[in-house]
Protein backbone atom coordinates (compact mmCIF):
# COMPACT_ATOMS: atom_id res chain seq x y z
CA UNK A 1 0.00 0.00 0.00
CA UNK A 2 3.03 2.50 0.26
CA UNK A 3 2.43 3.43 -2.96
CA UNK A 4 -0.48 4.16 -3.24
CA UNK A 5 -0.63 5.56 0.37
CA UNK A 6 1.99 7.75 -1.48
CA UNK A 7 -0.04 8.63 -4.21
CA UNK A 8 -2.99 9.47 -2.29
CA UNK A 9 -1.35 12.04 -0.01
CA UNK A 10 0.47 13.58 -3.21
CA UNK A 11 -2.99 14.07 -4.81
CA UNK A 12 -4.34 15.38 -1.01
CA UNK A 13 -1.71 18.45 -1.14
CA UNK A 14 -2.05 18.68 -5.26
CA UNK A 15 -6.04 18.89 -4.71
CA UNK A 16 -6.90 20.55 -1.66
CA UNK A 17 -9.74 18.26 -1.95
CA UNK A 18 -9.57 14.63 -2.88
CA UNK A 19 -12.72 13.21 -4.41
CA UNK A 20 -12.36 8.84 -4.23
CA UNK A 21 -13.24 9.00 -7.76
CA UNK A 22 -10.10 11.18 -8.78
CA UNK A 23 -7.94 8.62 -6.64
CA UNK A 24 -9.68 5.55 -7.94
CA UNK A 25 -8.67 6.66 -11.17
CA UNK A 26 -5.13 7.35 -10.30
CA UNK A 27 -4.44 3.99 -9.21
CA UNK A 28 -5.77 4.51 -5.00
CA UNK A 29 -8.00 1.86 -4.08
CA UNK A 30 -10.69 2.60 -1.43
CA UNK A 31 -9.27 0.56 0.96
CA UNK A 32 -6.16 2.00 0.66
CA UNK A 33 -8.25 5.65 1.52
CA UNK A 34 -9.78 3.54 4.29
CA UNK A 35 -6.77 3.11 5.75
CA UNK A 36 -5.25 6.41 5.50
CA UNK A 37 -8.10 7.69 7.62
CA UNK A 38 -8.03 5.52 10.16
CA UNK A 39 -4.65 5.77 10.96
CA UNK A 40 -5.22 9.76 10.52
CA UNK A 41 -3.45 10.47 7.32
CA UNK A 42 -6.55 12.03 5.46
CA UNK A 43 -9.62 13.53 7.46
CA UNK A 44 -12.83 12.36 5.84
CA UNK A 45 -15.13 15.73 5.12
CA UNK A 46 -17.67 14.76 3.06
CA UNK A 47 -19.35 11.60 1.36
CA UNK A 48 -16.51 10.25 -0.86
CA UNK A 49 -14.40 13.37 -0.09
CA UNK A 50 -10.63 13.53 1.76
CA UNK A 51 -8.52 16.51 3.05
CA UNK A 52 -5.01 16.30 5.13
CA UNK A 53 -5.30 16.86 8.61
CA UNK A 54 -3.40 20.03 8.60
CA UNK A 55 -4.73 21.54 5.77
CA UNK A 56 -7.12 24.02 6.58
CA UNK A 57 -10.74 23.30 6.76
CA UNK A 58 -12.24 22.85 3.37
CA UNK A 59 -14.93 25.59 2.42
CA UNK A 60 -18.42 23.54 3.03
CA UNK A 61 -19.94 25.09 -0.40
CA UNK A 62 -16.42 23.35 -2.13
CA UNK A 63 -17.45 19.82 -0.43
CA UNK A 64 -20.85 20.26 -1.40
CA UNK A 65 -19.62 20.69 -4.93
CA UNK A 66 -17.11 18.16 -4.63
CA UNK A 67 -19.75 15.71 -4.08
CA UNK A 68 -22.25 16.86 -5.79
CA UNK A 69 -21.25 18.56 -9.05
CA UNK A 70 -24.98 18.69 -10.75
CA UNK A 71 -25.50 21.97 -7.96
CA UNK A 72 -25.43 25.28 -8.68
CA UNK A 73 -24.75 27.59 -6.49
CA UNK A 74 -27.02 31.04 -6.59
CA UNK A 75 -29.01 33.29 -4.55
CA UNK A 76 -26.91 34.65 -1.31
CA UNK A 77 -24.51 32.38 -1.24
CA UNK A 78 -23.53 33.16 -5.09
CA UNK A 79 -23.92 36.99 -3.63
CA UNK A 80 -21.27 36.52 -1.03
CA UNK A 81 -19.22 34.68 -3.36
CA UNK A 82 -19.17 37.53 -5.48
CA UNK A 83 -18.99 40.01 -2.64
CA UNK A 84 -22.21 41.41 -3.14
CA UNK A 85 -23.76 41.35 0.18
CA UNK A 86 -22.94 42.13 3.66
CA UNK A 87 -24.84 39.20 5.07
CA UNK A 88 -23.30 36.29 5.86
CA UNK A 89 -25.71 33.30 5.02
CA UNK A 90 -25.85 30.84 7.11
CA UNK A 91 -27.29 28.00 4.80
CA UNK A 92 -25.79 27.15 1.41
CA UNK A 93 -28.04 28.25 -1.15
CA UNK A 94 -28.38 26.19 -4.51
CA UNK A 95 -30.55 25.47 -7.55
CA UNK A 96 -31.04 21.78 -8.21
CA UNK A 97 -32.92 21.02 -11.69
CA UNK A 98 -36.96 20.29 -11.37
CA UNK A 99 -36.68 16.37 -10.76
CA UNK A 100 -33.62 16.27 -9.10
CA UNK A 101 -32.86 15.10 -5.86
CA UNK A 102 -31.85 17.09 -2.69
CA UNK A 103 -28.74 16.47 -1.99
CA UNK A 104 -28.58 14.65 1.10
CA UNK A 105 -25.53 15.99 3.68
CA UNK A 106 -25.27 16.87 7.36
CA UNK A 107 -23.66 19.78 6.47
CA UNK A 108 -23.85 22.87 5.57
CA UNK A 109 -27.53 23.15 5.95
CA UNK A 110 -29.31 23.66 2.49
CA UNK A 111 -31.84 26.42 0.61
CA UNK A 112 -32.72 24.71 -2.33
CA UNK A 113 -34.14 26.43 -5.69
CA UNK A 114 -35.39 24.42 -8.13
CA UNK A 115 -34.82 25.43 -11.71
CA UNK A 116 -35.11 24.41 -15.16
CA UNK A 117 -32.11 23.24 -17.47
CA UNK A 118 -31.82 26.24 -19.64
CA UNK A 119 -31.53 28.65 -16.14
CA UNK A 120 -29.09 25.73 -14.70
CA UNK A 121 -27.34 26.71 -17.47
CA UNK A 122 -27.27 30.06 -19.23
CA UNK A 123 -26.06 33.01 -16.48
CA UNK A 124 -23.92 30.00 -15.11
CA UNK A 125 -20.01 29.81 -14.95
CA UNK A 126 -17.29 27.68 -13.13
CA UNK A 127 -14.88 29.03 -10.69
CA UNK A 128 -12.05 27.13 -8.52
CA UNK A 129 -12.31 27.03 -4.61
CA UNK A 130 -10.34 25.09 -2.29
CA UNK A 131 -9.15 23.30 -5.46
CA UNK A 132 -12.95 22.29 -6.62
CA UNK A 133 -14.40 23.76 -9.67
CA UNK A 134 -18.17 25.05 -8.37
CA UNK A 135 -20.71 26.18 -10.61
CA UNK A 136 -21.98 29.66 -9.34
CA UNK A 137 -24.66 31.80 -11.11
CA UNK A 138 -23.31 34.92 -12.71
CA UNK A 139 -23.32 38.24 -11.04
CA UNK A 140 -26.29 39.81 -12.87
CA UNK A 141 -27.72 36.05 -13.23
CA UNK A 142 -27.67 36.24 -8.90
CA UNK A 143 -29.24 39.98 -9.16
CA UNK A 144 -32.13 38.73 -11.40
CA UNK A 145 -32.57 35.35 -9.25
CA UNK A 146 -32.71 37.51 -6.49
CA UNK A 147 -35.53 39.56 -7.30
CA UNK A 148 -37.35 35.96 -8.86
CA UNK A 149 -36.92 34.76 -5.38
CA UNK A 150 -37.37 38.24 -3.48
CA UNK A 151 -40.07 36.28 -1.57
CA UNK A 152 -37.24 34.16 0.12
CA UNK A 153 -34.21 36.32 0.23
CA UNK A 154 -35.99 39.56 0.37
CA UNK A 155 -36.65 42.39 -1.44
CA UNK A 156 -34.62 44.68 0.33
CA UNK A 157 -31.18 41.82 -0.52
CA UNK A 158 -31.90 42.44 -4.04
CA UNK A 159 -31.81 46.00 -4.45
CA UNK A 160 -28.75 46.23 -2.36
CA UNK A 161 -26.85 43.41 -4.46
CA UNK A 162 -28.05 45.22 -7.49
CA UNK A 163 -26.79 48.86 -6.19
CA UNK A 164 -23.35 46.64 -4.94
CA UNK A 165 -22.84 45.36 -8.29
CA UNK A 166 -23.39 48.53 -10.32
CA UNK A 167 -20.93 50.54 -8.05
CA UNK A 168 -18.50 47.95 -8.13
CA UNK A 169 -19.04 47.96 -12.21
CA UNK A 170 -19.05 43.76 -11.33
CA UNK A 171 -22.19 44.00 -13.99
CA UNK A 172 -23.19 46.09 -16.92
CA UNK A 173 -26.63 47.31 -17.78
CA UNK A 174 -26.99 44.94 -21.05
CA UNK A 175 -26.08 42.13 -19.00
CA UNK A 176 -28.82 42.84 -16.03
CA UNK A 177 -31.45 43.16 -19.10
CA UNK A 178 -29.92 39.91 -20.64
CA UNK A 179 -30.54 38.58 -17.04
CA UNK A 180 -33.91 40.32 -16.16
CA UNK A 181 -35.31 38.93 -19.85
CA UNK A 182 -33.81 35.06 -19.46
CA UNK A 183 -35.88 35.05 -15.57
CA UNK A 184 -38.68 36.48 -16.75
CA UNK A 185 -38.22 39.44 -14.25
CA UNK A 186 -38.21 42.80 -17.09
CA UNK A 187 -41.74 44.16 -15.83
CA UNK A 188 -40.04 43.69 -11.76
CA UNK A 189 -36.43 44.80 -12.24
CA UNK A 190 -37.04 47.61 -14.92
CA UNK A 191 -38.17 50.82 -12.20
CA UNK A 192 -35.05 49.71 -10.33
CA UNK A 193 -32.79 49.19 -13.34
CA UNK A 194 -33.78 52.82 -15.07
CA UNK A 195 -33.04 54.33 -11.67
CA UNK A 196 -29.39 53.50 -11.84
CA UNK A 197 -29.24 55.18 -15.17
Amino acid sequence: MGTEAELALRLGRESGLLRSSDAVAAGVSRTALSRLTARGDLVWVGRGVYQLPQAQRADPVAILSATHPGVVVCLLSALAMHGLTTQSPRQAWIAIGNKAAVPRIDYPPLQVVRMNEVNLRDGVHETTLDGVTVRVTSPARTIADCFKFRRRVGLDVAIEALRAAWDSRAVTMDELWQAAAQTRMTIVMRPYLESLS
